[in-house]
């Protein structure tokens, strides 16, 4: 998948959630929610990009929701 299209997704993602009023509780549900719907593969491409192109892209809420998304391959 696209990784540009992995960016918006997160973004919008995180448009949805960064309404709550809990902006923790908001970064989980993002991280919950890339985890249990993306495939591992669109997961790694994703992180893979973020390591190598930075998140200067990404939504705040993005940025806090980064470290609770699992790596396919372990990490």
């Amino acid at each position: 998948m696209n990784t540009s299209n992995l960016i918006k997704m997160a973004n919008q993602i995180g448009d949805f959630f960064e309404a709550m009023p809990d902006s923790e509780q908001a970064a989980i549900d993002v991280a919950t929610h890339i985890n249990r719907f993306w495939e591992p593969s669109m997961r790694n491409g994703f992180l893979d990009y973020i390591v190598t192109s930075g998140k200067e892209e990404l939504k705040p809420i993005v940025c806090k929701a980064l470290p609770m998304i699992r790596d396919a391959r372990g990490g």
